[in-house]
């Protein structure tokens, strides 16, 4: 999604060291690949081992310019330090579920399949959502559904699964969060209460805020972060650290002299969001949520804007 928008904010060019730290199904890692090759290289990361497996098939043919490594991209400065792959010319993170995970049905990842309730990115995971369905208490059980899904009845569906423990599957609780909210229009109504639980299975927000803060320290001077995001509490992570690093004080408006000593790392290069294009968003409905924002590394002393 936001192909052509990702490469021209990125500028990749030949001879560069790119990062994918969310490989998925490979389209922006081959992308980077087809510019910045001769002399170029590419660090792809994904948490999904299965991720992993099939870009490695798509991008065989770029086997000698690209290292894919399986891991959280929250340790994204670790994996570099590793490999010595820094400083980089650009990042790229598309925070998107990919559609071969949704149709997965054994994955447990969608409402319209019957399967266990797992939405675990990494197998290895210990923490599944049935873990989070069955074990948590009906308050913080409401306060996931609301913080995550932004499901205004949370309280009312919390409620009603607790009732009902223990629940197994996709199907069953799809069908328990359907009877309390009724049914109506295209979006199903266990939409929010999904989205919720595989943000917090997964641990999204706080992976998002810690790769984010490494970033900076990653990049060279000029080098460039593109970040897609697919709901507003991605979006809101992004613009709000995005602003934090373009900023050279952070001190409260009310202190007449700046005690902070922050400087700008970044400056911003999409003012507004960035959206698909209505001929994407027809080809792809998927695509019809996601926002990027990107910005460059500056160099020190340089003014943020």
């Amino acid at each position: 999604m936001l192909l052509a928008e990702s490469m021209d904010l990125l500028s990749v060019r030949p001879g560069g060291r790119y990062v994918d730290g969310t490989l998925g199904t490979g389209g922006h890692s081959q992308a980077i690949l087809e510019r910045c090759l001769p002399g170029g290289r590419l660090l792809a990361i994904d948490l999904d081992p299965e991720a992993i497996d099939r870009a490695k098939q798509r991008l065989n043919q770029y086997v000698d310019s690209v290292i894919f490594v399986n891991d959280n991209f929250r340790n994204i400065e670790t994996i570099c330090d590793s490999l010595d792959f820094r400083p980089v010319d650009g990042i790229v993170l598309d925070l998107g579920m990919s559609s071969l995970q949704l149709e997965e049905a054994r994955r447990g990842f969608s409402f319209r399949f019957e399967a266990p309730l797992d939405m675990r990115f990494n197998p290895a995971q210990e923490t599944t959502a049935a873990h989070l369905i069955n074990e948590l208490s009906e308050m913080d059980l409401a306060s996931l559904l609301f913080t995550f899904g932004e499901e205004r009845r949370s309280r009312v569906i919390a409620r009603r699964i607790v009732a009902h423990r223990p629940i197994d599957s996709t199907t069953e609780l799809a069908g328990i969060v359907e009877s309390v909210l009724g049914r109506a229009g295209k979006i199903h109504p266990a939409t929010r209460t999904f989205q919720a639980l595989r943000i917090a299975t997964n641990e999204e927000m706080l992976n998002l805020d810690a790769a984010l803060k490494q970033i900076p320290a990653l990049l060279a001077p000029g080098g460039r972060l593109v970040v897609i995001s697919y709901h507003s509490l991605e979006d809101r992570i992004v613009k709000e650290f995005l602003k934090r690093e373009a900023s050279d004080c952070l001190c409260p408006h009310d202190v007449p002299v700046c005690r902070c000593e922050h400087t700008a790392t970044l400056r911003i290069l999409t003012r507004k969001a960035v959206r698909p294009t209505p001929s994407e968003q027809e080809a792809n409905p998927r695509s019809r949520s996601a926002k990027l924002r990107a910005a460059e590394r500056l160099l020190a002393g340089h003014p943020a804007d």
